[in-house]
């Protein structure tokens, strides 16, 4: 039990960005946690893995020292990468350009960079790094009503997690397996007659709602082998959930959207949008938990409030 006064999720956060942790082992062995015992606490607490956590937030850093004057070297360095190339590939894959388009900005140069935000990253958590060397744990208000749109995304994202978790022990006759011929959920999404069909479906719809969000292009759709899902939603998962957490935060549930990636395209109120994942994904959840008990997985109910019991437990 944790002692009265004693924050535990800081003690852990502390542990994921100490500068001689560059590992999980490490990260945990400073906890005092194993590794796997560690990774759930923190993702639990920040709905972050520790690795993309510390990831993240040394990203940031770099972003900061950039922007103040350092060398792309000195930065990549100080971030724990081996070479200036690693760094330079996973800041432009994070922030879109190449850390020399930054060096020396300054805090009046670019995009947002005047507020204290400049160099932040989408999170689905209120943790940055805050200069000069610290943690920023966001204090901003949940406005009332949005804490239960908050733990149903943020419910949604894990249950799907956990059951692409239980479908990689399944052969791939029973993954792929035609259990509803003709099924479909929604006539746009064409066929979901397979537990693979409902998965890769689940996936989809985020990649392609938080690409409109974001306003990229039409994403390239990965494959639907279990391994492959898993990759695939555990790369867009953060930035849906960083995005509902933006929305909510600007108030800003009933601006439109215009879907460019529609066709013709349409306009959608961003709190249509959310209700609709949250609407789809249910079903496509529930839906995989009956094949996969058809298939023999003992499977949860996905009920919100076993998950939260979990999570606060």
């Amino acid at each position: 039990m944790t002692p009265p006064g004693r924050d535990r999720l800081r003690e852990l956060l502390d542990a994921v960005l100490d500068e001689d942790n560059r590992s999980l082992a490490d990260m945990a062995g400073d906890a005092y946690a194993s590794p796997f015992h560690f990774s759930r606490q923190v993702s639990g607490g920040a709905g972050e893995s520790p690795v993309a956590l510390r990831r993240r937030v040394v990203l940031e850093r770099a972003a900061w020292q950039l922007r103040h004057g350092a060398s792309v070297t000195d930065a990549a360095f100080a971030a724990g990468y081996e070479s200036v190339e690693g760094f330079s590939r996973a800041f432009a894959r994070a922030y879109g350009s190449p850390p020399s388009a930054v060096t020396g900005a300054g805090d009046g140069a670019g995009g947002a960079a005047g507020g204290r935000d400049a160099h932040w990253l989408p999170a689905p958590n209120g943790l940055h790094f805050h200069p000069p060397a610290s943690l920023w744990v966001s204090d901003e208000p949940v406005r009332r009503g949005d804490e239960v749109t908050a733990l149903l995304v943020h419910h949604g994202v894990e249950d799907t997690r956990s059951l692409l978790e239980l479908a990689k022990g399944l052969p791939d006759e029973d993954y792929r397996r035609v259990r509803a011929p003709g099924a479909e959920v929604l006539p746009w999404d064409g066929p979901e007659e397979t537990l693979a069909a409902v998965l890769d479906h689940e996936v989809w719809t985020l990649e392609v709602w938080v690409a409109s969000i974001e306003g990229r292009d039409t994403p390239a759709r990965g494959g639907d082998d279990v391994a492959t899902l898993l990759d695939r939603h555990a790369a867009v998962a953060p930035r849906w959930l960083a995005a509902v957490r933006d929305v909510a935060r600007r108030g800003a549930w009933n601006d439109r959207l215009v879907d460019a990636l529609c066709d013709p395209p349409e306009s959608f109120v961003l709190a249509g949008v959310v209700a609709h994942v949250l609407t789809y994904s249910a079903h496509r959840r529930l839906l995989a938990r009956t094949w996969l008990r058809a298939a023999g997985v003992a499977v949860d109910t996905g009920d919100p409030l076993d998950w939260l019991t979990r999570r606060n437990r």
